[in-house]
């Protein structure tokens, strides 16, 4: 069994209060839940309006499978939502 574990980091730009910024994390970790199959929730920067962290994770029996499922979420959120794309990292447990 492999586990894997995204940290990603966002920047919302032209967010203006914590309401916005639940709104687009929503949106996102809604999708993202949707078509990948995977847990999501937001993990750090929880009182900052524009930055948010989200941790996103997936299990499998294939650690091949594993990342690129991972590395997919990654493009996706970067591609189809509202917010910016800083930072990322991948473990494979």
């Amino acid at each position: 069994m492999f586990v894997g574990i995204l940290q990603i980091e966002l920047l919302l730009r032209g967010n203006t209060s914590l309401k916005g910024k639940r709104q687009i994390l929503k949106s996102v970790k809604d999708r993202v839940r949707h078509k990948f199959n995977v847990s999501i929730a937001e993990i750090d920067n929880n009182d900052l309006w524009q930055r948010s962290t989200l941790g996103i994770c997936c299990v499998s029996n294939d650690k091949t499978h594993t990342n690129r499922m991972l590395s997919e979420v990654v493009n996706f959120i970067e591609t189809n939502s509202a917010a910016e794309l800083l930072d990322y990292s991948i473990e494979i447990l």
